[in-house]
């Protein structure tokens, strides 16, 4: 028997790296991408700006100087956080936009206990923010997925309106029980103290809240594509009538899903607590829980390849203040970008699983043309040197 070629191992290696679904969320994430910047480039120059002085702005806004790498770190770390509070539902069938209020009930929840706990040592106090934050999260967006598992609430509308309901106690509890009384113009709570906020990453000056993100998207990843209970999770969410043939509990894994995302979605408001702001003030509500579902629809609701998106487009929100000081656009235009990508993005939804199909198409066969004559100069080029 012949041994197995070196070519066929690596290609084996490549697969496990970079399984299918990773690969076909950054092929149409990158299309979509382009799309995205001819259409921006058509804004800006119906505004008057050179579109490529804009593009090369925001690159050097975003990746340029070692300020702009931690400025799009800093940005990135709640965003892989916060779109896996729609990642995760969307595995078992359920649209899930409430990661705001996630955000919120988190960076509250991790205020108060730092109060209620003023004299434990930093690492017992750290530990209780985040369990205690994560657990309020979790518990909040699984409200949402109970009320569509056991009432057959819609989980998109009630998940949008519990986001609400969690600003309106952020505004209650800061202005009133929880109130520091020297925040005169911006009310907050307490602050948590010195000790008690999340340091940076040895080495570095960006905050241990990107790795946070970094490893919480990981393990999910690990969980819901390698092993039972992913697999149990996408057959709930491919097929639910499947699942109850196989006596798979709908509610039991949409509920735990609904749980993971939210605390996902909560340790991003316990970042933004212990290592931005010191305390709870209405900065929490600063739209990371829908940023995150722009994250996660251009990611695919793919945990691994939420991270590149992640910071791609913490880097674009990085690069707005630059964008008005350098070519007089408003911040706000990084905004108007951020909406055609997602519009994109969801009209190129019908391709997400059918990239296969393309060879079939006009482009596939215009692209498959340029690589034989590519493949031909090439070889004859081979050809003539081997002569000579």
């Amino acid at each position: 028997m012949s041994e197995p070629s070196p070519l066929l191992g690596q290609k084996s290696l490549l697969k496990t790296l970079l399984p299918d679904s990773f690969v076909d969320a950054m092929i149409i994430s990158s299309v979509a991408l382009l799309i995205s910047l001819i259409l921006f480039g058509l804004f800006v120059l119906c505004s008057g700006v050179n579109p490529f002085e804009v593009y090369a702005t925001m690159f050097r806004g975003a990746f340029g100087t070692s300020y702009s790498w931690r400025s799009t770190m800093i940005h990135a770390a709640p965003l892989m956080l916060t779109a896996l509070c729609v990642v995760m539902p969307a595995r078992v069938g359920m649209v899930i936009i409430g990661g705001e209020g996630c955000v919120v009930l988190g960076g509250l929840l991790a205020a108060w206990t730092a109060h209620q706990i003023p004299h434990a040592v930093p690492f017992v106090s750290l530990t209780s923010m985040i369990v205690v934050g994560m657990i309020a999260g979790g518990l909040w967006t699984l409200l949402a997925g109970a009320l569509r598992q056991i009432r057959g609430v819609n989980e998109t509308i009630s998940s949008l309106l519990l986001n609400y309901i969690a600003i309106a106690i952020l505004n209650h509890c800061v202005e009133g029980p929880m109130r520091d009384p020297t925040s005169l113009d911006h009310p907050s709570s307490f602050p948590i103290g010195d000790a008690n906020m999340l340091g940076n990453i040895p080495g570095s000056e960006i905050h241990f809240g990107l790795l946070f993100g970094l490893v919480a998207c990981f393990a999910m990843w690990v969980l819901m594509d390698h092993t039972t209970f992913g697999f149990a999770s996408r057959i709930v969410g491919g097929n639910p009538r499947a699942a109850r043939i196989a006596g798979l509990s709908i509610t039991k894994f949409s509920l735990l899903a609904c749980f993971m995302g939210g605390a996902g979605a909560a340790l991003a408001g316990v970042v933004e607590v212990t290592a931005v702001h010191g305390h709870a003030n209405d900065s929490l509500a600063s739209g990371l829980g829908y940023s995150g579902i722009l994250v996660a629809f251009v990611a695919r609701q793919n945990p691994l390849a939420v991270i590149p998106v992640s910071i791609l487009l913490g880097g674009v929100a990085g690069s707005g203040a630059l964008l008005q000081s350098s070519v007089g656009l408003s911040s706000a235009s990084v905004q108007v970008f951020q909406g055609m990508l997602f519009l994109v993005i969801l009209g190129l939804d019908t391709w997400s699983g059918r990239l296969h199909e393309l060879q079939h198409t006009w482009i596939g066969k215009l692209f498959k043309l340029i690589g034989r004559v590519f493949t031909k100069r090439s070889t004859q080029t081979g050809v003539v040197h081997a002569g000579v």
